[in-house]
């Protein structure tokens, strides 16, 4: 009777202490879930800026946060420790208490209090949160991963050589495409949940798009461009200045290809004037006007230059206007810094730019009529359409490339989902198109 007393109590007394074990594994398994959402979760922004502010604990989770294979990998070897070992007691102290049965009671049980209270509970805790409890755990996962680093650099060795076998490159991705690509997605999904209003996105994927576009997508073609004979009459040039509704115009010498220097119309009024002030007459004082000693040097740049770029150089240099050649210096546009802003703010006007409709309507069956030099790009932020851009940088270039000749006024394509239609067509360019969605 005294052997059953004393294997009763041995057995309770393991019971209890298995049972605390176990439970205290349940809790750093909930710790290891929680800290591993908070910290991926976590805006790193946010914590910049709490650690800008003097938080110690924003300054830790963000140094974690700077390596985030190891910091996952510690994590994760930490959580699968502590499970395991959980369940293997649990099976054991089943196992004694019901047989062979035990085994499926300790599954069942321990499957319903991992999941409920060491996955989701601390989990949705953490998403709640996820800045302040990235704070509050940075400091002891610090340990944690101090402490298994070397278990963990061993792991990432392994897996590497794995991975590598099967061909999977492991080159980190460059850290500013990602942010890039990172930003403009949270920026895309805002618009989508009305966070944010088309124009403001607009704006802001303007401003990113930057560095990934040339200026041959935005350049004034030089089929458009407004020019200056140098060997003009002095009177007719100053009309010419006048007449015309830019400040900037280029000078050309013998073939308008000769781009000879830029004349701004204030420089022109200035040395006009400086003539005209004591002269007793007018036409003898103009004949004096010498444009070329006006005149400032043209600025030329490639076609290949990022709109970033392009930007970047107006800025330091302290002007507004290039001149665009191609790759053997012929030229092709012209660029300003205005065109550059309007690719991040929408079309700049001013009271003495044409005045243009902002709102086309479409008509009965659903058709726009669009210029054919507008750019595709210019089009899908007006009417969030998604023509491609690839191969042509304007809906007459894309109809073009696409139909693989120069259509006549009249022919009717379709394409990428939309529907064009040849309205006018002046020689070899594409005037006029209606084009809707199909």
């Amino acid at each position: 009777m005294e052997t059953i007393i004393l294997t009763v109590t041995a057995l309770d007394a393991d019971f209890w202490i298995t049972s605390a074990c176990i439970a205290a594994l349940l809790v750093l398994s909930a710790f290891f879930s929680g800290s591993e959402t908070a910290l991926t979760a976590a805006s790193r922004g946010k914590l910049h800026g709490l650690a800008e502010q003097g938080s110690r604990g924003a300054k830790r989770a963000l140094s974690l946060t700077d390596n985030n294979e190891r910091l996952i990998g510690s994590v994760l070897l930490g959580n699968n420790l502590v499970n395991i070992l959980a369940t293997a007691l649990a099976t054991s102290l089943f196992t004694r208490l019901f047989g062979v049965n035990g085994v499926a009671y300790a599954t069942l049980v321990m499957t319903l209090l991992v999941l409920i209270f060491a996955e989701v509970l601390p989990k949705t805790y953490a998403i709640t949160k996820a800045e302040s409890a990235a704070i509050l755990v940075a400091a002891p996962i610090r340990i944690v991963v101090i402490l298994l680093s070397p278990i963990v650099a061993a792991v990432q060795f392994f897996v590497r050589i794995i991975l590598t076998a099967f061909g999977v490159n492991m080159a980190a991705d460059d850290e500013m495409d990602a942010a890039q690509e990172e930003i403009a997605g949270a920026i895309s999904l805002g618009h989508i949940e009305g966070n944010f209003k088309k124009d403001d996105r607009d704006r802001l994927l303007g401003a990113l798009d930057l560095k990934d576009r040339e200026v041959e997508e935005i350049m004034l073609h030089r089929s458009d461009i407004e020019m200056i004979n140098a060997d003009d009459d002095p009177q007719d040039i100053v009309r010419n200045c006048l007449e015309s509704a830019y400040t900037r115009i280029p000078v050309y010498k013998d073939d308008t290809e000769n781009i000879v220097g830029v004349l701004h119309s204030k420089d022109l009024l200035r040395a006009v004037e400086k003539l005209l002030r004591n002269a007793d007459n007018r036409q003898t004082a103009m004949s004096k006007l010498k444009i070329m000693d006006i005149a400032m040097k043209p600025y030329f740049v490639p076609e290949t230059t990022t709109l970033n770029d392009q930007m970047h150089q107006f800025l330091r240099r302290r002007s507004h206007f290039a001149l665009v050649v191609d790759e053997y210096g012929a030229l092709q546009g012209l660029i300003t810094l205005e065109d550059i802003l309007e690719e991040i703010v929408g079309e700049i006007t001013d009271e003495h730019d044409q005045e243009e409709t902002s709102d086309i309507q479409a008509d009965a069956s659903g058709n726009f009529e669009v210029d054919g030099a507008a750019t595709i790009r210019d089009l899908n932020r007006s009417y969030d359409w998604d023509l491609p851009d690839d191969e042509a940088n304007t809906v007459a270039g894309l109809v073009i490339h696409e139909a693989q000749m120069i259509p006549i006024a009249g022919q009717v394509f379709s394409f990428h989902g939309y529907r064009f239609q040849i309205v006018q067509r002046e020689q070899n360019r594409i005037i006029k198109l209606k084009v809707r969605p199909l």
